[in-house]
């Protein structure tokens, strides 16, 4: 799984977006697998009288942002056919989701990859309108507005029945447009001080998205370096000796999952 602007810029359609190296997307695989099965392990097979609770508000909130952040990624510099892309994502999670529904949940909810589906769904859509539409005329305008009040129906009926909600639904879109952005060349002020305040949606929205103090550090610093990577610095990230094999990290999420449902209805004895 290679786990996506509300408002995309105009300027998109204009001023293609440079394609950075995706190295640190290679480092970002096993550490995003890593904090997520902790989190998982620790939130469903560990007991209370072990005191590891705090592993899923910190370790285990780098997951999502760093899952949500290489699709945006992807879905803006290195994949040509965006429709192929969520399609493979949303295979994994129909696989997913009978295990993800056996865990014990008070709710019905559909797992992260749904999450992701969608928001790389509106992200490429939005994108889509930009550049076929003309900045200047009236149908541009008329077009956006349209795509905003029916998106913004979808997001309110959506939202509660996908992982981490519609706060999570904003994620990939936020990350896209401050990626976009970002990737610009910053040569004036007004450029800086627009690249700075298109990261800010995205950073106030990962604050929203958790309770605790500590959740929020770790969920807005990964985003805060991912953020890093756009600006410049994933040029000078090296690449990892060992890639990950395909199949494991498409594998991964739903073996995972199946395996911590096997431990918690094992038998005892």
């Amino acid at each position: 799984m290679e786990l996506p602007i509300p408002l995309i810029s105009p300027l998109s359609a204009t001023h293609p977006t440079s394609r950075p190296s995706s190295a640190w997307t290679t480092w970002g695989q096993w550490l995003a697998l890593i904090t997520m099965t902790m989190d998982h392990v620790v939130r469903y097979l560990l007991p209370g009288s072990w005191d590891v609770g705090w592993v899923s508000s910190s370790i285990g909130r780098i997951a999502f942002p760093l899952f949500a952040a290489m699709v945006a990624w992807h879905g803006l510099f290195n994949t040509h056919n965006p429709t192929r892309y969520a399609l493979r994502i949303l295979l994994i999670g129909l696989i997913a989701q009978l295990p993800y529904m056996a865990m014990t949940r008070d709710d019905f909810k559909l797992n992260i990859c749904f999450t992701l589906v969608l928001g790389l769904c509106w992200g490429t859509w939005l994108r889509s309108l930009a550049h076929r539409s003309n900045p200047g005329g009236l149908s541009f305008f008329f077009i956006i507005w349209l795509s905003i009040a029916t998106t913004l129906f979808a997001w309110l009926f959506v939202g509660q029945w996908v992982e981490y909600g519609h706060g999570g639904l904003l994620m990939i879109p936020f990350f896209m447009f401050a990626l976009h952005v970002l990737n610009q060349p910053a040569d004036t002020l007004i450029k800086q001080l627009t690249a700075v305040s298109a990261a800010l949606p995205l950073l106030i929205n990962a604050v929203l998205l958790n309770s605790s103090i500590m959740a929020k550090f770790f969920t807005v610093a990964t985003c805060f370096f991912v953020l890093l990577m756009a600006a410049g610095a994933a040029n000078r990230v090296p690449q990892i000796s060992f890639r990950m094999p395909r199949f494991i990290w498409r594998a991964w999420y739903p073996g995972h999952l199946l395996v911590i449902v096997v431990l918690l209805h094992w038998p005892d004895g």
